[in-house]
């Protein structure tokens, strides 16, 4: 068992090709017991984004706050807090910040999904 606060893990900047502004924090993965899955908390600062990529693994969001676009195969989806998706496996996508303050969003994704 584990309980936290996000506010006492670090947060990583996402030094990919094609992110901007934006950083994450773990926060369960196999670390703390939960086998083959990864909870991860994504800050993107205003203009940030996401690299536009393409997995084979599926994943889960949802938006803490700020405003955005999820960008899925050649669609672009607005989104805000208390928004959802499912990003299925083999989709092109991305997020983008698409407002004046942080933009906040919850991925869960298989243990090989997890890179920084």
């Amino acid at each position: 068992m584990i309980v936290g606060n996000e506010k006492d893990l670090p947060s990583v900047a996402m030094e990919v090709p094609g992110a901007k502004n934006v950083a994450l924090r773990v926060l369960v993965s196999p670390a703390q017991g939960w086998q083959g899955w990864v909870m991860r908390v994504f800050d993107v600062d205003p203009d940030g984004y996401s690299p536009k990529h393409i997995h084979d693994w599926p994943h889960i969001n949802y938006i803490l706050e700020g405003q955005g676009i999820l960008h899925m195969d050649g669609t672009d989806t607005p989104v805000q807090a208390g928004s959802y998706a499912y990003v299925p496996a083999n989709i092109r996508h991305q997020y983008k910040n698409v407002g004046q303050s942080r933009f906040r969003f919850i991925c869960i994704v298989p243990e090989r999904g997890h890179s920084v």
